[in-house]
C-alpha cells in the first residue's frame, strides 16, 4: 500500500523537508509515504477565495486514481488517536488500495475534493502551519504503523 500526502504548496523550508523525510523514509515499502505537492493558486485582492480552492482542488483531483481511498483533513472530520489511525492503517491494507490523504491550501479544500473523500479526518481542533501538518501526519503515520507492527518506536 501506498501513501499519497497529496498537499497544496511547495517550496517548503529545509527544516520542514528534513523532518518529513526523516519520517517517511522510515517506512517500509509496503506502507510508504509519498508527498505530492500541488502549487498554490495565484491569490489576488480582486477574486474570491473559492476560485483559488477550485483550481487548486482540480489539481488534486488529477492525482488521485480512481481506485485509490481518499481522506480529507478536514476541521470538521473525525478525531483519530495513534490507535485509531493504526487501525485505519490496518484495514487500508486489507482494502489493498492505495490511500489519499488532502491537505488543502490556505483556504482549505475545494467542495469537490471534500465530495470525493470516503472519509474525513480531523488532525487537531488547533490551526496549524501547512508546513507543520506534513510533518505531524508523516510522524503520526510512522508511529501508527509502528503499533500495526509491534514496533517499540511507540510506547504508551
Amino acid at each position: 500500500m501506498k501513501i499519497k500526502l497529496i498537499a497544496v504548496g511547495t517550496k517548503m523550508p529545509d527544516w520542514v523537508e528534513k523532518a518529513y523525510r526523516n519520517y517517511a523514509q522510515r517506512l517500509p515499502k509496503d506502507c510508504s509515504l509519498e508527498l505530492i505537492e500541488i502549487p498554490a493558486a495565484k491569490r489576488s485582492k480582486n477574486q474570491q477565495a473559492s476560485l483559488w480552492m477550485d483550481k487548486e482542488g482540480q489539481q488534486i483531483l488529477k492525482v488521485i486514481d480512481t481506485s485509490d481511498w481518499v481522506v480529507a483533513l478536514d476541521v470538521k472530520g473525525k478525531n483519530w488517536s495513534t490507535q485509531d489511525l493504526a487501525g485505519q492503517i490496518t484495514q487500508w491494507q486489507h482494502m489493498g488500495n492505495n490511500v489519499c490523504l488532502l491537505v488543502g491550501g490556505p483556504d482549505g479544500l475545494a467542495p469537490e475534493c471534500l465530495a470525493r473523500a470516503n472519509s474525513r479526518w480531523s488532525l487537531s481542533a488547533l490551526t496549524m502551519p501547512h508546513p507543520l501538518v506534513r510533518i505531524v501526519l508523516a510522524e503520526a503515520i510512522y508511529r501508527a504503523w509502528s503499533v500495526t507492527v509491534n514496533h517499540p518506536y511507540h510506547r504508551e
